[in-house]
């Protein structure tokens, strides 16, 4: 598959390639397993420069004499030549390399030589003046790069002159992405991007195995429901990298927000424990392994937690609580998977609808986007909680437009018209600008009937569907 998109992080690269021409120059770029990375570097690099892979499996010497290798085949050092210590070889690239030297999940030296961190800060410190010399540090484990990069008691705080943190790719470059996969349908593409998210290594791997042009069902069967799936062990071998051999709380507590568990209190109560007992837990998982995220209610401070890693949501939602059953490929969780798979793919397209739509689904510039949910101030029978799926609005001009987000096809008004009712009812508890403010509404929908939605547009409502985001591309 061609190389897609990441052509701001290339010129980034750039960048700090022509700076390194007059002072070396020191990079570190992170981000999650299979955002891209090497492929980025790969992109980057030319055949005069250096990669070298920090294999954790290897013992410190087998891998120095790897690299030992690499120097000789580059014409770096002679046949006759050999390294006998780390501090030979961080020497020699000081010494006489010239151009770009990449080391790919640099974080794995703390289990392979440790000492190669103070080694470098040394040659770091020693040649700030060097000319023509880049070195670029990559890790895939977000928790333990924090640790070597920006950790004042590691080696090498500080000697850091540039930071980039490798994103997803946007929904826009995976519709490319599934495009030169022959997958052309949007409701396909997005069904795609709800569990793959924009990390490209998953579409790849639809191109490796082969599956160009076959339904999402088709795909979600290969990885994950047939015996030796493709992707069966990803999730647990991507979080054994970061946890170690720490507690397994942190898979309960994934698995616990996974299933709608959004709050500390709900969480603790799935899991049947005190919530002070999570709380250092989820703060780990929130902000050194990155891997949930926090949604801030609008207006009104509340906090829900979510699974950032669209795989994980996903694998979490469906598989981590009946690995048994999964192992064995029981035939009731595959039809569980089967049954459900519709609802969850409505979950995940509310929360990610900015990414999907883009911020221009509004009559005016938006100044922030968000959900707004709390309790009915009178309570109705059977209901004494609310959610709005999307509020778009800018206090400087006082707009605000409230959304509804259905993941499903609408072929006439009366029901979009029922919810819009609902929709202009759950508004009128929002406490913003009340007497000021001009109102919007609107709903999202997978698909809707081309004459239902321009009716809705001409009476003033905001109307998108999948559609009008394919036919903005």
């Amino acid at each position: 598959m061609r190389f897609i998109n990441r052509e701001k992080e290339l010129r980034y690269l750039y960048e700090a390639r022509n700076l390194s021409r007059k002072k070396l120059f020191t990079i570190v770029i992170f981000g999650q397993r299979r955002i891209g990375k090497t492929r980025l570097l790969v992109e980057f690099l030319t055949n005069k420069d250096l990669y070298f892979f920090v294999n954790k499996r290897k013992s410190s010497l087998t891998l120095l004499k790897e690299f030992e290798e690499i120097l000789k085949n580059k014409g770096i050092m002679t046949r006759l030549e050999s390294l006998s210590t780390w501090d030979d070889f961080v020497h020699i690239i000081f010494d006489r390399v010239k151009g770009s030297v990449a080391f790919d999940e640099f974080q794995n030296f703390i289990e392979v030589e440790p000492s190669i961190f103070g080694i470098f800060q040394k040659f770091i410190d020693l040649n700030e003046n060097r000319e023509d010399l880049l070195l670029i540090f990559t890790g895939s484990t977000i928790g333990l790069v924090k640790k070597i990069f920006r950790n004042k008691k590691e080696p090498l705080y500080g000697r850091i002159k540039r930071r980039l943190k490798l994103t997803e790719l946007d929904f826009k470059a995976v519709a490319n992405m599934c495009r030169e996969l022959e997958i052309e349908d949007i409701e396909e593409i997005t069904k795609l991007y709800l569990i793959f998210g924009g990390f490209p290594k998953y579409y790849v791997s639809i191109e490796d195995e082969n599956l160009m042009g076959v339904n999402v069902y088709e795909i979600i069967d290969r990885f994950f429901l047939r015996e030796n799936a493709v992707l069966e062990d990803e999730v647990m071998d991507i979080l054994s990298l970061e946890f170690g051999k720490k507690s397994g709380i942190y898979y309960d507590i994934l698995t616990a927000i996974a299933n709608g568990n959004s709050s500390l209190s709900q969480i603790a109560s799935f899991l049947n424990r005190k919530a002070t007992s999570i709380s250092r837990h989820l703060y780990d998982l929130l902000n050194f392994f990155e891997i949930i995220g926090v949604e801030e209610r609008l207006f009104k401070r509340k906090r829900r937690y979510y699974i950032r890693h669209p795989l994980m949501n996903f694998w979490f939602r469906f598989f981590h609580r009946n690995l048994s059953a999964y192992q064995i490929r029981e035939e009731w969780l595959i039809e569980y998977v089967k049954k459900n798979l519709n609802s969850y793919f409505g979950k995940v397209f509310e929360r990610r609808i900015p990414e999907i739509f883009g911020r221009n689904i509004v009559p005016f510039k938006p100044q922030k986007m968000g959900r707004y949910w709390g309790k009915i101030p009178i309570k109705q029978k059977g209901r004494n909680e609310f959610e709005i799926d999307l509020i778009v609005y800018n206090e400087a001009t006082k707009n605000i437009a409230f959304f509804e987000v259905k993941w499903k096809d609408f072929d006439n008004n009366k029901e979009i018209m029922r919810i819009l009712y609902e929709l202009k009812s759950k508004s009128k508890i929002v406490n913003w600008f009340n007497r000021e403010r001009t109102e919007y509404y609107g709903i999202i929908a997978k698909k809707i009937k081309d004459k239902v939605k321009e009716s809705l547009r001409n009476e003033g409502y905001l109307i998108w569907d999948l559609e009008d985001v394919k036919k903005s591309f």
